[in-house]
């Protein structure tokens, strides 16, 4: 008798077009958790990525000519094609041993919160579900704004799992150093460490006023909902903050 590989049973599966790789591809998912599972038969792109591509060619469309910088950049999906397309890319991921700005790994190494990039310099910032592991909330969407050019944006993902509650912070730094955990603590991956990240911040609609507090930036909330696009999951609302 001969044993293969069990197949994996689908839950969904849809026709469509990706705005990643602008294909016409099959979206289809084993879990039905989509917001991990609906899977691009051909980029391998997420629902929120393919969000996150809608919203930077209707409010960037020019993007392929910008000036991008990219936080922790996915290594696929949207992070490629920005990497392959735009005349001017770079990625970054923070790594707490490394002086800031220099290269390592490929990467630029970069503090959110203590960018060393110029004052206006940059076009758009691009995070993926980064700004929930950030402890130095306020510094990070000050220096995000800081560093864009008049009219610069930041379009970014991150799960707004409180919704119309106030956002719930989860731990905290101790003065003296140290981690307070608030609650029991929750990771997410992390593509520079086996360890994952620290969730800090389970935010809230609410995280527009705390950005203009600290930024003055004004914030748009995307809720896409498109099959035909792949884009229909949980938790995959778009961002973008634009500097006046």
């Amino acid at each position: 008798m001969i044993f293969g590989k069990k197949k994996k049973t689908e839950v969904f599966r849809s026709p469509g077009t990706c705005p990643i790789c602008e294909d016409t591809v099959t979206f289809s998912a084993a879990n039905s958790w989509f917001r991990d599972h609906l899977l691009c038969s051909k980029c391998g792109s997420l629902p929120r990525e393919r969000a996150l591509m809608v919203a930077i060619d209707r409010f960037m469309p020019d993007w392929r000519n910008c000036i991008i910088h990219e936080s922790s950049p996915a290594g696929r999906g949207v992070s490629l094609k920005l990497k392959r397309e735009a005349v001017s890319y770079i990625e970054s991921q923070f790594f707490p041993d490394s002086t800031p700005g220099e290269l390592k790994n490929g990467f630029r190494s970069e503090d959110l919160a203590r960018l060393t990039f110029e004052d206006n310099s940059l076009d758009i910032h691009i995070t993926q579900d980064v700004m929930e592991h950030v402890f130095d909330i306020d510094s990070a969407f000050a220096e995000i704004s800081r560093t864009l050019k008049p009219g610069g944006m930041h379009i970014f993902t991150v799960p707004l799992v409180s919704g119309a509650n106030p956002t719930l912070q989860r731990a905290s730094l101790y003065a003296e150093g140290g981690i307070n955990y608030l609650y029991e603590p929750e990771y997410h991956g992390n593509p520079v460490s086996s360890e994952g990240s620290l969730v800090v911040w389970h935010w809230g609609y609410d995280i527009v006023h705390r950005i203009f507090n600290t930024s003055k930036m004004n914030t748009l909330v995307l809720q896409i909902d498109d099959i035909s696009k792949g884009i229909r999951a949980e938790y995959i609302d778009v961002l973008v903050s634009f500097k006046n």
